[in-house]
Parts: C-alpha cells; structure tokens; sequence
C-alpha cells in the first residue's frame, strides 16, 4: 500500500528516511518548515549557534532544569511567543532559553489563551521528555544509515517566508538554492507570505489548501 507522508517541523527528519528506507511504499511527501536535511547536517553542514535551543536542549537535564522553574502553560507560553519571531532566539552564556521572554510579552495574534489551555493539558499528562528527546537528543542519528541518500518521490516543503530557521548559518541558501534537489530531485517549495515557524496554527487555511492541492495531483500515484 502507498501513502503520502506528511511531517511538521522536526517532522521532516523522521518523514525523508522513512521514504528512503520503504520507497515503494511512500507516493509523496509534504513537509512544512524544514526541507531534506542529510545524513550530519547539523554536524557538519549547519552549525547551530551554541546558545541556541536546540544546542541547550541536547544537553540532558538543560531544559528539564529550565523548564521545570515555570508551570506548563508558561512553558507553552514562552515557546510560542519566541518561536514565532523571524530572528533567531540566542540566549547568552549564564542565561537559559526561557529567560528570553519577558512576563509581559503578548502572545502572536494567531495563538489563544484556549490555545495554551489545550496544549497545557496534554504535556501535563506526558511531560515534556519525548519532546525533548526526539528531535533534539537524536538529532543526528535519524537517517544516518542511508548511503547516498535521494528521495526519488514528489515532494512540496511548505514554509514561512519569516521562518526563523532559515536564519540559521547556510541554511537560507541551502534552502533557496538547487543543492536541496541533489537529495530530492522532484522538490517544490512553496513560502507563504508572512508565516512563521508554526505555520498551521497561524495560516491553517492556507496550509489545508496546499496540502489537499498536492494530495488531489498526486492521487494518481496511488494506483500504480
């Protein structure tokens, strides 16, 4: 049976294997904020700066100390309000990362105390140790098996023209420039105007509208 696999964010790391590992098994891929990454990428290609939080966050123990000074609904609070932003967030040497947000700093216009509440109860019931554990403390390990990897299937990436991670060192450029389609030569990417990194919660819309529009061109895939 054929599928269209589909992988926000951290997502991606854990779709594009999947579809290189079971190619005859995977008819398209849509990811949204993040294109094929290779195998080391944030070893190798993309240094991520040190006080940035995916960094602080592979450290066991970091962020769980950190996190662990607030409530949940603050926790969620704080990372919706900096994640939003087009800048990379950099905390400093002896600063954590959810010190960067003030008390009083709004929520995004988009994102809801309801919002908060519904996201609140789910991590007061799991805890937030699986969010850390994947993606950050197996960042590199994802896919690291796979030779000369190339995802051969239609793929759209879906991002925010105000993505924060497209500031990362080399990745802007990796991003709007051909070297992706070395990996996944079949790639569109599609920026929507003003997004964020959390795409679905502010233009839920307009990420449905994409994603149906590249599942009803492709649904011939899954006859054959």
């Amino acid at each position: 049976m054929l599928v269209f696999v589909i992988g926000k964010d951290f997502g991606a790391i854990v779709s594009y294997p999947f579809a290189l590992q079971h190619p005859e098994k995977v008819a398209g891929i849509i990811t949204i904020g993040l294109p094929f990454m290779p195998p080391g990428a944030f070893t190798n290609q993309f240094v991520l700066p040190e006080g940035f939080y995916p960094r602080r966050w592979q450290e066991p123990g970091r962020a769980e100390a950190d996190f662990g000074r607030f409530d949940v609904k603050t926790v969620v609070r704080n990372i919706y309000i900096l994640f939003s932003q087009s800048e990379l967030q950099i905390a400093d040497e002896n600063q954590e990362i959810m010190d960067l947000v003030k008390p009083s700093t709004p929520l995004p216009s988009w994102f809801t105390e309801e919002d908060i509440e519904i996201y609140a109860a789910s991590f007061e019931k799991s805890g937030f140790r699986t969010a850390l554990q994947v993606p950050y403390r197996t960042l590199n390990t994802v896919g690291s098996e796979v030779q000369d990897p190339k995802v051969e299937v239609p793929t759209i990436v879906i991002m925010g023209e105000e993505e924060y991670l497209l500031k990362i060192p080399g990745m802007g450029e990796y991003t709007r420039s051909g070297e992706v389609k070395k990996y996944v030569p079949k790639k569109e990417t599609i920026y929507v105007p003003h997004g964020s990194h959390f795409l679905p919660e502010q233009f839920p819309d307009k990420v449905n509208e994409l994603t149906l529009n590249f599942l009803n061109q492709n649904k011939h895939l899954l006859l054959v």
